[in-house]
């Protein structure tokens, strides 16, 4: 598992898929608010003007001298909930993200987000 301690410091670095094609830039860490582990990552992709920020989950993630390895196929990342680069995640989009790598999404007891930045 990844300490939320060390992915933090990849922050830029490459993020790759299990046959090392490169998804993209490491841009943050969302973690879990029931557990306090590392979820997903956020993944700058596309060019200046196009980029965008996917979410890409961390479970099963290893980190190698280069870069940050998921368990996630490329072509199902590109394809996955984004927001702006200098967007926020709203709530609404969180059950989607879940839903597209085919994972159940569960708010918290009072409704709480499930997904928080640091």
């Amino acid at each position: 598992m990844l300490e939320a301690e060390d992915i933090r410091d990849w922050r830029d670095h490459a993020v790759v898929d299990q046959t090392g094609a490169k998804i993209g830039s490491l841009e943050a860490v969302y973690f879990d608010t029931s557990t306090e582990l590392p979820a997903f990552a956020t993944v700058k992709v596309g060019l200046l003007n196009g980029s965008r920020l996917i979410f890409v989950p961390l479970d099963g993630a290893t980190v190698s001298p280069k870069a940050v390895k998921v368990s996630i196929d490329k072509k199902v990342a590109k394809d996955a909930p984004a927001i702006d680069t200098d967007g926020e995640l709203p709530a609404s989009l969180e059950p989607a993200i879940y839903q597209h790598y085919g994972m159940t999404y569960q708010a918290g007891a009072s409704g709480e987000r499930r997904l928080g930045r640091r």
